[in-house]
């Protein structure tokens, strides 16, 4: 089988990112190198800093990106994305004009023999009342509905600056680190569904933006995607291993 590729959090379009336009082209330059040898690309979330589909706009920009995209489904590459906590208002627009495979929830999938949990990981065992409470508005249909009926130009504005501040919280001494195997929320999720659902055998996650690889058994691992920020990973499977790698033009052969 081609090799299946996974990445995730680029949050293009980012106000708080310096080098976004550089960061882009990047992406754009690794997916390029793929799309001759790739069976599909599974996007994992938050590939957008922000988005968000009026019924006759959608934000500018980004449209290296999503020519890149078009390009490789043209090919026949299966692409497949997952909203996260920062696009989850992408509708129909990405479907329709650039042909990926739309995902809103995890999904598990078999791949060679082998069973995927994927997910972006936003809302899988963080407790945070806080978190909570926004992903409920963010998701309830009044809200959206309700924020739809603000101008685009107000709209996408607050957008991009809600999303700007969060990004900057999480910038020097807040950047995400590991919390350890018995305090990292993504690791106890999947902890907890391994002991029903003994067959899967990896998990694989974006949303918290550390790289992470750990055995949960000696059939099962879990691995969390870190971003296309600061880090440029992502994971390789090729229908007997998986692995990860970082992106180094010049150095890395995808």
């Amino acid at each position: 089988m081609k090799p299946i590729y996974f990445l995730s959090d680029a949050h293009l379009g980012s106000r708080a990112i310096k080098h976004g336009r550089m960061q882009e082209r990047r992406l754009v330059r690794f997916l390029d190198s793929i799309k001759d040898k790739a069976g599909a690309v599974y996007l994992m979330g938050d590939m957008f800093d922000f988005w968000h589909e009026y019924k006759l706009a959608v934000p500018k920009g980004f449209t290296r990106f999503l020519g890149k995209v078009s390009e490789l489904t043209d090919l026949g590459v299966e692409v497949h994305f997952f909203t996260g906590n920062h696009d989850m208002w992408a509708y129909d627009y990405l479907e329709r004009e650039c042909g990926v495979i739309m995902h809103r929830k995890p999904v598990t999938l078999e791949l060679a023999d082998k069973v995927f949990f994927l997910a972006h990981g936003d809302g899988l065992g963080d407790p945070d009342p806080k978190f909570k409470f926004l992903r409920f508005l963010f998701h309830n249909r009044i809200c959206q509905i309700l924020f739809a009926s603000v101008h685009p130009r107000w709209g996408l504005d607050v957008g991009l600056r809600w999303a700007a501040h969060s990004r900057k919280l999480h910038e020097g001494e807040n950047t995400p680190r590991y919390l350890g195997e018995n305090k990292e929320h993504l690791v106890l999720f999947a902890k907890d569904y391994l002991r029903t659902h003994t067959n899967v055998n990896y998990f694989l996650f974006g949303h918290r933006h550390i790289e992470l690889d750990l055995m949960l058994s000696h059939t099962t691992r879990v691995c969390i995607l870190g971003d296309w920020i600061t880090q440029f990973t992502y994971a390789v499977f090729d229908g007997n291993q998986l692995w990860m790698e970082n992106y180094i033009e010049g150095e890395t052969e995808p």
